[in-house]
């Protein structure tokens, strides 16, 4: 119960921390994006101040023994590029620039009631599901 309560709430400060920066706005994404024309560079910034506390902060949690509320430490164990890594980041890639939302802002614009954003959010999960369907072909 402690492991779904940690991450609701690490959730719903994730979430705000995307609506207070304005990231649920998919016109601040595509801005960034736009570095031919008016580029808007606020994302960076906002990676920025994420890498400024993962960096130092992720080697001194996989200090620890096991995490906090979970059994051991979930890391990938795959290190190479491969076709559907690729495939996939390049779908990820051309979703992001014609859509301006990533799934973290899209469930935290979720909030804003757009049908917009719940149809976004409905094609997300049916790209998911088709995604691991392909997965699990033999």
């Amino acid at each position: 119960m402690a492991a779904i309560v940690s991450a609701l709430l690490i959730g719903a400060l994730f979430g705000f921390g995307l609506a207070v920066s304005e990231m649920i706005d998919p016109a601040r994404v595509i801005g960034f994006l736009d570095v031919a024309g008016r580029w808007d560079p606020t994302l960076l910034f906002v990676m920025g101040g994420a890498l400024a506390v993962t960096l130092p902060g992720f080697p001194l949690i996989l200090r620890r023994a096991r995490p906090l509320l979970a059994e051991f430490f979930a890391m990938p164990t795959q290190s190479r590029l491969d076709g559907s890594l690729i495939t996939g980041a390049t779908i990820f890639g051309i979703g992001w620039g014609i859509a301006g939302f990533c799934p973290g802002p899209a469930l935290a614009a979720l909030a804003s009631g757009s049908p917009g954003v719940a149809v976004f959010v409905v094609a997300m999960i049916a790209g998911q599901w088709a995604g691991s369907l392909l997965e699990q072909r033999p």
